[in-house]
């Protein structure tokens, strides 16, 4: 690697975000294979399987082991028990009868966005949060990156009490795999749904990150960059609090300002 600064160059080494395949199989069967940064990746499957709607509750995943056999350890096992895997069955079989075409995240329209919240549990998040404890929140989680510290190049998710006390933060090269790692680490320790709770990704607000934190109970997103249209189409669908642009001093609360005090 090469350095320059100015009008100077130095040669030298740089620290690089680790990015590797994992692939999640189901009761055997290969479910899924995501890009992601090594650690944390049984929190991963267990946040996947929730966030895809393969589990509902905690006690459906049976176990969740690095698979043995595989030369690279980058294979997941999760076994789940027989309502969650006949739910899969049928959720494959809709699959195949179903094609959305997006330019963007595959979804699109009024009618798929009324199907996918018909299969969110209900979000409750009675729980109100100060701006000054928002304002705060970004400077709390990126001092607990400790691998963007060093490299720069990694997306982080936190999860926060609405007094602003980091519960847990995870770091990924993927946005929806920083999130999955969150929510997996409280579907591994039985706590959903996640309620009150706040969760702050490092990225920009996305569909796909709302659907995500809806379907662990999670009533409000903030993103420190923007949020997606459909983003506020969902948040508006589902009652979720979302806020964009979180800087010290400022923000944008596109959606449901009741759960933020002044």
């Amino acid at each position: 690697m090469v350095r320059y600064e100015g009008s100077c160059f130095t040669a030298g080494e740089d620290r690089l975000a680790v990015e590797e395949p994992l692939e999640i199989r189901l009761n055997d069967a290969p479910m899924a294979i995501t890009m992601r940064t090594p650690g944390h990746d049984t929190e991963l499957a267990a946040g996947f399987c929730l966030t895809e709607g393969v589990v509902r509750e905690p006690d459906e995943i049976e176990s969740i082991t690095p698979c043995g056999e595989a030369k690279f350890g980058n294979v997941i096992l999760v076994r789940l028990g027989d309502t969650a895997m006949t739910r899969r069955a049928r959720q494959i079989e809709s699959a195949r009868r179903e094609t959305y075409l997006s330019s963007s995240c595959g979804l699109c329209g009024k009618q798929t966005l009324d199907r996918i919240a018909q299969d969110v549990p209900p979000i409750a998040g009675k729980f109100t949060v100060t701006r000054a404890t928002l304002d705060g929140l970004p400077g709390v989680m990126r001092k607990a990156q400790a691998t963007f510290e060093q490299t720069g190049g990694l997306h982080a998710a936190g999860l926060f009490t609405p007094e602003g006390v980091l519960r847990v933060v995870r770091e990924d090269v993927g946005r929806h795999n920083a999130v999955d790692k969150v929510i997996g680490w409280a579907v591994l320790l039985g706590a959903l749904p996640i309620d009150p709770g706040v969760l702050l990704v490092s990225g920009r607000a996305s569909f796909e990150i709302m659907q995500k934190a809806a379907m662990a109970g999670v009533a409000m997103v903030c993103a420190v960059s923007a949020p997606s249209s459909l983003a506020v189409d969902f948040a508006k669908k589902m009652d979720m609090t979302l806020v964009g642009f979180l800087r010290p001093g400022r923000m944008n609360i596109y959606h449901d300002p009741g759960r933020i005090k002044t």
